[in-house]
């Protein structure tokens, strides 16, 4: 017999820290670029109060924390009032339909396409070192450039913290429950961490305390503005996402996880190996027998989903029947289209 809502690990109750979920299964974060330049547009408070039931917990699209975090096109941003009264719509269809809403924050660093232009004043984006991504080729076949970055100098590194410390207020002030912050994939804090691309021989480079220490600052600062039980951090430590690989991965993610995430008490890791002393989430083409077996195996407390859930807005109900599942349309992940790809996928009372 097939489990039932009841019987399946991955749709039972779960407790973190101040917020009681209906099941395990996590809308995960995905850059979608349907933001207006760096403002949310009306359309996005359809989607995701789409993907949002009672007690069910989203984490949102990467937010820039400042003009010159961007790497990609229309991506929303926290750094104005003007962008916070942007997302409170959203927030609210959320909200209205009882789900739990963290935002990710994000900066991408050198990871900063160089044709789009989108550093202020034509500045080069900022980064552990002055080491340039090679092109990349994309799934639909484009080839991405990335602009030539600027090592960032120690003096100015607490700057870059204070815009992470600023964002997460910022977050609060647009209602989200708790933010998320973006230490994996390749990008600012990622670049800091990994010996692959940090060469740096100052505080901030050099042995693998001093690699974390940018991402122990931001960490700190964020936990200290909103509260370390509204706090996640998202690691890749075993990837190598933008030229960016470490040679001692597990090293490195027992380093964070245990001298800095759980010492502050920070909510949950969003990652790949369970050593956290809060809650864990894994990421990354779990299916629904997968995702289930993970939890029950104890291996995860939660199961974040990206494709799965873009293409199926009621994806627990659709675990919980056993339902067929939507398929995702590729080409469609990253236009700018307010329907096709985006609010247009059915609900299974639909078909």
């Amino acid at each position: 017999m097939e489990p039932t809502l009841a019987t399946s690990h991955l749709l039972t109750p779960y407790k973190m820290g101040e917020f009681s979920l209906a099941h395990r299964v996590v809308l995960a974060p995905l850059t979608r670029c349907r933001a207006h330049g760096s403002l949310v547009r009306p359309h996005m408070a359809v989607y995701y109060g789409q993907r949002a039931s009672p007690d069910c917990f989203l984490i949102s699209e990467a937010c820039a924390v400042s003009e010159a975090a961007r790497g990609m096109r229309d991506v929303p941003g926290l750094w104005t009032d003007e962008q916070v009264q942007s997302w409170k719509p959203v927030v609210d269809a959320v909200h209205a339909k009882g789900a739990v809403f963290f935002c990710q924050l994000w900066h991408a660093g050198r990871a900063s396409c160089a044709e789009l232009e989108l550093q202020p004043n034509g500045q080069s984006p900022v980064s552990s070192t002055d080491k340039q991504v090679r092109p990349q080729i994309t799934h639909a076949g484009n080839v991405v450039e990335f602009a030539t970055p600027r090592r960032l100098e120690a003096e100015e590194i607490p700057n870059i913290v204070n815009e992470f410390r600023i964002a997460a207020r910022n977050a609060m002030k647009a209602g989200f429950d708790g933010v998320e912050i973006h230490a994996a994939n390749g990008y600012l804090i990622d670049q800091f961490m990994k010996d692959s691309v940090n060469y740096r021989t100052d505080t901030y480079g050099g042995s693998l305390e001093n690699r974390c220490r940018f991402a122990a600052e931001v960490i700190e600062a964020i936990a200290d503005e909103v509260g370390p039980g509204r706090v996640g951090v998202r690691l890749s430590p075993f990837a190598d996402y933008m030229e960016c690989s470490d040679s001692d991965p597990e090293a490195l993610a027992l380093h964070v996880i245990r001298t800095i995430l759980n010492p502050l008490g920070v909510l949950f890791c969003h990652a790949v190996e369970p050593r956290m002393r809060g809650t864990f989430v894994v990421n990354g083409g779990y299916d629904r027998e997968e995702g289930n077996a993970a939890v029950a195996n104890g291996y995860t407390d939660l199961v974040a989903y990206g494709r799965l859930f873009l293409a199926n807005p009621d994806l627990p109900e659709r675990f919980q029947r056993n339902a067929t599942l939507n398929k995702y349309d590729r080409s469609t992940f990253y236009t700018s289209d307010p329907v096709l790809g985006y609010t247009d996928y059915p609900f299974i009372d639909q078909l």
